[in-house]
């Protein structure tokens, strides 16, 4: 019984190729599958869990980032608003400012024109004074000089031509005073 090479080659490849189940690709294989179809749910459910979880935190944290950001619009909207009104009361004071400086100004101009006129009022007063006390002073120096020239005609023996002149000449000078 001889066999032939081609006869034992073609037992050799049957036997090396032998039940589809001996062959270690499929042991492999099969492990691989039965490993995922027992843990793989379990796998699955865990996976799937955890994603969800991150996805929900993400959708968390999507939520707090609107909110947060629309918070921050209401603060912008909000201080800008008050930006606003500070602007408006700082134009507002600074109007009544100017306001309240011009009538100042305008009051002490009027202040200081009656100060003035009240000033010339006082000088044109005591300048009449003086001139009244001048006059008065005169009116005393004439006097006295009417007096002693009474005397002096009195006390001499002059005659009333003579004593006439002497008055005339007194008044004569009183004019002259008088100016």
């Amino acid at each position: 019984m001889l066999i032939s090479q081609a006869q034992a080659a073609e037992v050799a490849g049957e036997v090396a190729h032998g039940a589809f189940y001996e062959s270690t690709t499929f042991l492999v294989a099969a492990a691989f599958i039965l490993f995922f179809v027992i843990f793989g749910k379990k796998m699955g459910a865990a996976i799937g869990g955890m994603l969800d979880e991150r996805s929900q935190k993400i959708s968390d944290q999507l939520d707090e980032a609107r909110r947060l950001r629309e918070e921050a619009q209401e603060l912008l909207a909000s201080f800008e608003k008050k930006q606003h009104e500070a602007l408006e009361e700082a134009k507002s004071i600074v109007t009544a400012a100017k306001d309240e400086a011009e009538r100042l100004a305008a009051e002490a101009a009027a202040q200081l024109e009656h100060n003035l006129q009240r000033s010339e009022q006082l000088a044109t007063d005591r300048i009449n004074q003086a001139q009244a006390q001048a006059v008065a002073e005169v009116k005393d120096m004439a006097v006295e000089i009417a007096v002693d020239a009474a005397k002096r005609m009195l006390t001499s023996d002059v005659s009333a031509a003579k004593a006439d002149a002497l008055i005339d000449d007194a008044i004569k000078d009183l004019d002259g005073k008088l100016h």
